[in-house]
Formats: structure tokens, C-alpha cells, sequence
């Protein structure tokens, strides 16, 4: 009998452990999505699926790019798309809801009176966590909660006690309205409409053209259904079911005819119909609001989990972490099905916002996390290439644009091919990358490569083209990984010219240039060879110049922000951007020696750039020179100087998570050099770090004897064997095991 009770002991315990180890550690809880919210981060801080479609956020005028603004500014309602990160002109906010209390003092008659935005209302609080938003407004007195699934949002909007209970759904907003029609980077209003749906729905559509892409335009397709029903106490624009091209803005008040205190509202989108929004709906079962954020916690908590870092941790750094692997799964977003211009059955993606930024850090940290998921991304960028004729460099709204260097789709194809991921048609991503490189596009802008016929006839870009500095070092690296995909698919021919052509850096490279004490820049240079001193300003037939120097910054005060010699960065910055041709590059500074001093003075005299991508790598460029130790340093320098988990915690535009991926790496002591397999190994700022691989492995980065005096790493090994170098590669992770960094 006492056996038999100690049995059933020893079963129950057995039975209560496997229950909490079948109960996964919610990560969920250290994502903050306000980090970044404010200043230059701009991310959005509204709910959203990994990569979701619908990402339902405040919208505070129509100004931010976020849509959000710091109390105490207006909210005009929440509208159901927006990007996150970006710089530049906005795009989306389309589709707004607004709860509303007590309309008929606005409304006579049919007609409003006074203002027309009647609805917009003001804060009293908000919270914010990851999947969720809520708020309560001052005037109304309405508490507002918002979730979402991938293709539709829901809100939970509850009602004070008094005035009439109401919606207004406005079809005709957007962000980035300008009162200069086809304003540079503004969005533009192209027609809307509505018709009511019977007693608890409403569908319609808004077309935009323009914003941040200066793209054509788009049409996002709506169905509204609430979960009481409704008379229309109000409507502007045009309400006919059988007629949805109009011009005029759309918009309605809901009236909830029986006055509920609480009303569940969902909206599904669609970039191809009325009907297909209304099946996306659908992902919402009924009006489960609590099941759905469920939902939405549990697919982040499911990708969160694959990279873990140690519970040793500080709760600050284990925000910082998992919010930044966040942001990085923001974008580029998952429209597949949704292509309103060919359907294929193919994985298709929009909103890369741009290539530029995320090729470094985002994309990599993508394959580590989910590489299932990025095999699908560059296969999207094949599939437009197919259809739309190039890559993107940045695509929105279903349209390509802009090219801010390179045509980056190159970079993206070659860091798969080297990392062997699966179930990509390499042969078809290199006829994409050829085309880039060989057919100059007829609008450089927004695609393939500006300056082309000058770079393939002089080996580089003169200056007076746009981006002529830039853009010949970026191009030289997208050679690069021409060369790397040809050469792994035996095309022993276009590999050696294009290894060749990955040098073309060099023709704009003055070796005779000094400043601060440093020899060798990237310098401009005109069409017949000649090294420019004195550059014209942006108005040519003024005839003045001024003194150009490794320190110029053109823009806006010589050149338009696209017209520049340098995009966003000087040459101090982009004479350390061949990240493709480092040996090369060292020796042309004059050997390591002087390629240290080289690296002491950028980071000293503060010519590096932390909020920005052409500097991205510098930091680790003393691993180049055998000097991991100060690429230590450097780097936690800079986070500790410049990241936060505050609202103001990322020191430039997130760019679609590139800012906040960069981060995440550095914190684990892992660094990728894009288009290569190999990643730099520096100290990390965290204890541990375990990755759960797509392979069902898992790769274990762990220290020994760090401190805050201990900081430098004395060895490595590799499951258990001693490692050679700071470097790794990524088939060496893929293996699995323990890498330990005795300090």
C-alpha cells in the first residue's frame, strides 16, 4: 500500500514536470514595441503578425510615417496598413476606423456641420505590448483595443454610458497628403469608395499613387463587420454597389442601433477585391478578440524562441534583444495571393524598404531564424523579376523604387547561394542579376542600375550622375556575387569577368589623397579621368563651387538629396564599404598598420556613423587586421553609447528592422559579412545565446570568466576542439554544438 502511494507520487511528479516542460517560455513578454517609437526610429508600435499583412496602428495626423505621434497629439482613428522604420516621404495609412460618441451635434439633416474629421479625439492613456494596443479618448470617453491576424484586424471599442454609440470608417484617408498635388514622395489621392453590406458590414476600396517609392498606384480592398448592427447616420463620398470608380473621398458614421456598451469590430484587407477582403476576414474566427491575440503571441513566441539568450541576462537586454528580433520580422511583408498583377501560386513579398538597408542584417538574421521563410523572400525577388522585368532594390505598393546604390537583389541571391538555401531557382536569380548589371533600366530610379553604359564603359561612374561615388562601390560588390552564383554554377566565363569587374571600386580610389593623417579615399572624378577638387554646386550654371573633402556632405545644401556623390554618407564612411575586397582594400591603405591607425581615427574623431547602413560593418574591420579585440571594444561602444530600450533607443530610421537586426547580432558576438558565409566572432554583451536552427539543430554560443575587466576573447573552441580563427562559417553553425569564448 506505501509502495503504491510513493508510485503515484513519483507518476504525479513525473507527470507535472513534462507539463511545464511542455510549456514554452513566452518571450513574447520582453518585446517592447515603443522602443524606437520616437525620434529617428519611426517604427510602427501597432499590432502585427510575423511579416503580416495588416498592421492596424494609431494614426496622429498625417504627417509621421509610423502613423504614431507622442500624446498629446491628436489621433484621427487607426487606420489598417503602415510600414515600419522608414525614412523619407510616407506610405499607406489606409482604410481608418474611429469609434465616436453623440454624432447628431455635428450632424443636420444629413449634413455635418463644422468640422468635417468630427471624430478626432484625444488620449488619456495608451498601452502598448507586442500584438496589442489600447487607449482611451478624452472627449468620448471610448476605451479602444486593437489585435490582429495577418489579413485583418479587430477592435474592441468600449462605449461609455452615454451619447449615441458610433463608427466612422473614412475610405478616402491616407498618410503623406500634401496640398501640392504630386508633391516628391507624397502620397496622392486616386479614388475611393463604399456601399454598405448589409445590417453590420460595409466593404469598399481606396486608391493611392505615390509616397516614399513615388510609385503607381495602388488599390487596397476593405470589408468592415461589426459585431452589432448599424443604420448610417452620416456618408460622404460615393455609396453605390454598382459603381466603385470614383474620385471623391468615401467615407461613413455608423449609428449601433441598439446603443451596446461594447462593440467587436473587424476589418479585412485585400489588394485584389472586395470579396477577397472579406474571405480574409475570415482568419478571425467570428469576433474572438482574446483568441486572436492568442493567436498572434503564439506564432511570435514560436519564432522568438529560435534565438535564446541566457536568463542571466539583464531584463534591459533581454528587451533590447527581443525587441529587435521583432522589428526585424516586420517587414518585408507576406502578400502571397494577394498580387493584384500576375497570380502564380508563388511566394510573393512587397514593402522591401528598402534592399539597401536590410541586405546587411536583416535578411541574414532572417536564414538564422526562419530560413524557410527567406528562401521564400528571394524567390518572391526572381518571381518580380520575371514578371515586372528587375528586382527591386525597394518595392511598395506593388511597384519597384527606389535604387538608393547598388541593385541589391544581388547581394540577397548570393548570401542564400553560399548558405545553400533550398528550393531557390539559381539559375533564373542569376539571369535577374545579369540583367541588372547588362541592361540599363529606363527608369534608374526605380530599379536595375543608374549610370550603367558609363560604369561598364570607364569601370566606374563619373561624377555629375547621381550617386556616382556610391553606387560604383555598391556596384562592384553586387559583381561580386554575380561572380559567386556563376562560379558555383560552373559558369567559369561570366564568374571571371565579373570577379574582375569587383574591383572597380579601385578607378575611383585616390591613393594619393590624404586627410587626418589617413592616404587613400573614394574621391569623384570626371569622364576623362580627372580627379574634381572643386565640384560644381547643384545649379551648374551658376559656376561656383566648393571644396570637395572626405568629410562632404552634399546634401541638401548643394545637391538634391538623390543628386549626390554620396547617398547619406561621406567618403570617410564609404572608403571602408568594400566589404566584399577587404584584403584588397587594406593593402590599398597602405598595409595593416595604417589600415588600423586608419580605423582609430574613424572611430575616435566620430566620422563613423551609427545610424546609418554604409557604416555598418566598419566596426568589425578590425578582424581584417588581426585585431578582434578592438572591433570588441568598438562595438560595445557604440551600443552602450547609442542603444536603449527606450522610446528613444535606436540612433537612426530602423528601416525595415535593419537597425534593430544589427543590434540583435552584436548582442550574441556574431557579425555577418553579407554575400559571404562567414560571420566575424567578437565579444558578445550577453552571457549565452542558443539558436534553434532549421534543421532541427541547435548551436550553442557560450562564455567563460566574461566581466565587465575580462572582456577580451582568449580562445575558442568548437564543440569542444580548438577554433582557428574570429571567424565562422555558416555551414559550421548549421552543424550544431557549443561554441566557447574563455575570456
Amino acid at each position: 500500500m506505501q509502495r503504491g502511494v510513493i508510485v503515484y507520487l513519483i507518476l504525479l511528479l513525473i507527470g507535472f514536470n513534462s507539463e511545464v516542460q511542455a510549456s514554452p517560455a513566452d518571450y513574447t513578454r520582453y518585446v517592447d514595441p515603443m522602443i524606437g517609437s520616437e525620434g529617428v526610429g519611426r517604427v510602427v508600435i501597432g499590432p502585427s503578425c510575423p511579416f503580416g499583412m495588416v498592421k492596424p496602428s494609431p494614426d496622429c495626423t498625417v504627417a509621421p510615417n509610423s502613423g504614431w505621434l507622442p500624446m498629446p497629439v491628436q489621433v484621427n482613428g487607426f487606420s489598417q496598413t503602415h510600414v515600419s522604420g522608414t525614412g523619407g516621404g510616407p506610405k499607406y495609412g489606409n482604410v481608418l476606423v474611429m469609434p465616436y460618441n453623440s454624432p447628431s451635434k455635428h450632424i443636420v439633416d444629413g449634413k455635418t456641420t463644422g468640422d468635417e474629421a468630427f471624430w478626432i479625439d484625444y488620449r488619456v492613456w495608451e498601452k502598448v505590448s507586442l500584438g496589442f494596443y489600447a487607449t482611451q479618448f478624452s472627449r468620448s470617453g471610448i476605451t479602444t483595443e486593437v489585435t490582429t491576424a495577418e489579413r485583418a484586424s479587430i477592435y474592441r471599442i468600449t462605449y461609455p454610458k452615454w451619447g449615441e454609440h458610433c463608427m466612422v470608417v473614412d475610405a478616402g484617408f491616407f498618410l503623406g497628403e500634401q496640398p501640392i498635388p504630386h508633391a516628391r514622395e507624397a502620397q496622392q489621392f486616386e479614388g475611393s469608395s463604399m456601399c454598405q453590406l448589409g445590417n453590420n458590414a460595409v466593404g469598399g476600396f481606396t486608391s493611392i499613387s505615390g509616397g516614399w517609392n513615388d510609385g503607381a498606384q495602388y488599390t487596397v480592398y476593405f470589408y468592415c463587420e461589426t459585431s452589432s448592427d448599424f443604420s448610417i447616420a452620416k456618408l460622404w463620398g460615393q455609396w453605390n454597389d454598382n459603381n466603385l470608380n470614383n474620385s471623391t473621398k468615401s467615407g461613413c458614421v455608423m449609428l449601433f442601433n441598439e446603443h451596446p456598451d461594447s462593440v467587436t469590430v473587424k476589418v479585412g484587407i485585400s489588394f485584389i477585391s472586395i470579396e477577397q477582403a472579406k474571405e480574409n476576414s475570415k482568419q478571425i474566427n467570428g469576433f474572438d478578440f482574446n483568441g486572436t491575440l492568442a493567436s498572434l503571441k503564439n506564432k511570435w513566441n514560436n519564432l522568438l524562441s529560435r534565438m535564446v539568450i541566457d536568463e542571466q541576462s539583464t531584463e534591459a537586454q533581454k528587451r533590447i534583444f527581443y525587441t529587435a528580433l521583432y522589428h526585424t520580422m516586420l517587414e518585408p511583408v507576406d502578400r502571397t495571393g494577394e498580387n493584384p498583377k500576375w497570380q502564380n501560386g508563388k511566394p510573393y513579398y512587397d514593402d522591401f524598404y528598402a534592399l539597401w538597408d536590410t541586405y546587411r542584417t536583416s535578411m541574414p538574421l532572417i536564414t538564422l531564424i526562419d530560413e524557410q521563410r527567406q528562401a521564400d523572400i528571394t524567390n518572391s525577388l526572381i518571381d518580380i523579376y520575371e514578371h515586372d522585368g528587375y528586382m527591386p532594390d525597394a518595392r511598395s505598393g506593388n511597384s519597384n523604387g527606389r535604387t538608393q546604390g547598388g541593385s541589391n537583389g544581388e547581394v540577397v541571391i548570393a548570401d542564400a547561394f553560399v548558405k545553400n538555401l533550398k528550393g531557390i531557382d539559381y539559375e533564373k536569380g542569376l539571369q535577374a542579376m545579369l540583367k541588372d548589371a547588362e541592361v540599363a533600366p529606363q527608369n534608374d530610379e526605380a530599379e536595375g542600375r543608374g549610370g550603367l553604359e558609363e560604369y561598364n564603359k570607364l569601370g566606374y561612374i563619373p561624377y555629375g550622375i547621381d550617386r556616382a561615388g556610391n553606387r560604383t562601390v555598391e556596384y562592384s560588390l553586387c559583381d561580386y556575387c554575380i561572380a559567386v552564383v556563376s562560379k558555383g554554377l560552373g559558369k567559369k566565363v561570366i564568374a571571371d569577368k565579373y570577379f574582375r569587374k569587383s574591383h572597380n571600386w579601385q578607378n575611383i580610389w585616390r591613393s594619393d589623397y590624404e586627410h587626418d593623417g589617413v592616404r587613400g579615399f573614394i574621391m569623384p572624378r570626371d569622364a576623362e579621368g580627372k580627379w574634381i577638387d572643386d565640384a560644381p554646386y547643384g545649379d551648374h550654371s551658376m559656376g561656383m563651387t566648393f571644396h570637395y573633402t572626405p568629410t562632404t556632405n552634399e546634401a541638401p545644401w548643394n545637391n538634391k538629396w538623390w543628386g549626390t556623390f554620396f547617398y547619406e554618407a561621406t567618403s570617410w564612411e564609404y572608403s571602408m564599404s568594400m566589404t566584399h575586397d577587404i584584403p584588397l582594400l587594406v593593402e590599398a591603405c597602405g598595409g595593416k598598420e595604417a589600415f588600423e591607425r586608419r580605423l582609430d581615427t574613424f572611430f575616435q574623431k566620430k566620422y563613423y556613423n551609427v545610424g546609418n547602413e554604409p557604416s555598418f560593418l566598419s566596426p568589425c574591420l578590425y578582424h581584417w587586421i588581426g585585431r578582434p579585440d578592438k572591433t570588441s571594444d568598438c562595438v560595445r561602444n557604440i551600443i552602450n553609447e547609442n542603444y536603449n530600450d527606450s522610446h528613444n533607443g535606436l540612433p537612426g530610421n530602423d528601416d525595415s528592422g535593419a537597425m534593430s537586426s544589427w543590434l540583435a547580432f552584436h548582442l550574441i558576438g556574431l557579425y555577418p559579412n553579407a554575400g559571404t558565409d562567414e560571420y566575424v566572432i567578437h565579444t558578445p554583451l550577453v552571457p549565452s545565446c542558443t539558436l534553434t536552427l532549421s534543421n532541427g539543430k541547435q548551436f550553442t554560443i557560450k562564455t567563460k570568466n566574461l566581466s565587465y575587466k575580462r572582456k577580451h576573447i582568449k580562445k575558442i573552441t568548437l564543440n569542444g576542439k580548438p577554433h582557428p580563427s574570429f571567424f565562422i562559417k555558416h555551414s559550421e553553425i548549421m552543424q550544431g554544438g557549443v561554441m566557447l569564448l574563455s575570456f
